[in-house]
């Protein structure tokens, strides 16, 4: 009897998952890929759209049945998941299914810092984590002229570790295209202890030298507790105000509804085997964004994309051996890496993870536009330690932007990489 694997959400985890599934089962087993839009961005070209490179055309991504011959995508919301039935309620009906994938993201939720809501829509401030958004965000830092920019961190964990330092120091490097710097200051704030925790302080310590290279101020610790856009200011729990004339804010990352609702965990992401990405619950897996991963440091695995391709392919080997069919495991080591945008088309390649014992080592410039000019490169960076299977998900971050890298890489900003 054919089997169904119903995947949710087409963003980088599910898009992998339904195309390496598709390699691995019959043509007899359906593969039913369920998104609201089939519309989306790539993640990583929005801080280009917030610098002005790139228009919302060019980083859009629309997945067609003829881009993933052989599965079946069905526009419709997710309304529900109800893992004792193996049912998904969807707004066009209930779908039955013996394997599932959960890969629907993360939600966005600005309503829950208080006056934020107030503040983007009085133009005041803005965010870049959405199309709409970033060039929206880009708007509004052209139009500035003088003042103070603050970046705020609102609440952990968000998408993409980098992504803030990254968005103020492509602030800086537009306003100084614009000639509006110098009568700018630019302050990045957040809860964290230094940038990217989970790379180490080591990494941590070079992108703060970076902001500071770029007179970026950086103040770590510091929990927002409300937004008060009537006299520009937020305010912190511990009593702090800071004045701000365009607020920049990471928005807070929840799960979607329908995660959440379905019980998975108390904080609505779903827990999930950190090599298999299976959940507790038989025929049910996770990745990506929605996926709660904590590694042997302690710390939460980033929420990056580089992330989800892996975990895809552990996920689909693990489906096809769960409906009965010969393949070989594959697992999640969870290597990662990304380019660290620091702008002037230059970029920094970071180790997304730093596990007890990796040794670091500050990278000197390279030379030309389109490598990474200055960074970290890391002697080797295993997140979960070696892979249980016969192969494993494993990928090293290159030291230069290769030709070999498929889609855009971040170290290359003049260019999408074929």
């Amino acid at each position: 009897m054919p089997n169904t694997v119903v995947i949710l959400g087409a963003g980088v985890g599910g898009l992998s998952t339904a195309d390496a599934l598709r390699d691995l089962l019959p043509e007899t087993d359906r593969i039913v890929l369920v998104d609201e839009t089939f519309h989306g961005a790539q993640g990583l070209s929005l801080l280009w759209l917030l610098r002005g490179w790139r228009t919302s055309d060019e980083v859009s991504v629309t997945p067609t049945e003829k881009t993933l011959p052989g599965v079946e995508m069905l526009k419709a919301a997710v309304e529900g998941i109800d893992p004792a039935e193996r049912t998904v309620h969807t707004s066009t009906g209930p779908l039955t299914y013996d394997a599932l994938v959960v890969a629907l993201g993360a939600r966005l939720d600005t309503a829950a810092v208080p006056g934020l809501d107030e503040a983007l829509a009085a133009g005041i401030a803005a965010h870049y984590y959405t199309s709409e958004a970033a060039v929206r965000a880009h708007e509004l830092l052209r139009r500035t002229d003088s003042g103070k920019i603050a970046f705020l961190v609102t609440s952990m964990p968000y998408k993409c570790p980098a992504a803030p330092y990254e968005g103020a120091m492509l602030a800086a490097d537009l306003l100084t295209e614009t000639g509006a710097r110098d009568a700018v200051t630019i302050d990045v704030h957040t809860p964290e202890p230094h940038p990217m925790p989970v790379a180490g302080p080591i990494v941590g310590a070079g992108v703060v030298e970076m902001l500071r290279g770029k007179q970026i101020g950086f103040h770590p610790g510091r929990q927002v507790e409300r937004v008060d856009p009537d006299t520009r200011q937020i305010l912190f729990t511990d009593g702090e105000r800071v004045d701000f004339d365009l607020l920049i804010a990471i928005p807070p990352h929840r799960a979607p509804a329908p995660v959440a609702a379905a019980g998975f965990s108390e904080a609505g992401w779903i827990p999930v085997d950190p090599h298999t990405l299976a959940t507790g619950i038989e025929g049910v897996w996770a990745l990506g964004d929605v996926a709660s991963i904590t590694l042997p440091i302690g710390k939460p695995l980033p929420k990056a994309a580089v992330f989800a391709k892996g975990q895809a392919l552990a996920v689909a080997a693990g489906i096809a051996r769960h409906l009965g069919y010969d393949v070989p495991e594959q697992t999640f080591d969870g290597h990662g890496y990304c380019f660290l945008e620091i702008g002037a088309h230059p970029a920094c390649s970071t180790p997304e993870t730093r596990p007890p014992g990796l040794t670091c080592r500050f990278m000197p410039q390279l030379g030309t536009r389109s490598s990474v000019r200055q960074g970290f490169v890391c002697d080797g960076f295993g997140l979960l330690g070696p892979g249980r299977g016969s192969r494993s998900s494993r990928r090293r971050a290159p030291a230069v932007p290769s030709r070999r890298l498929g889609g855009c890489v971040r170290g290359c900003s003049d260019r999408c990489i074929a």
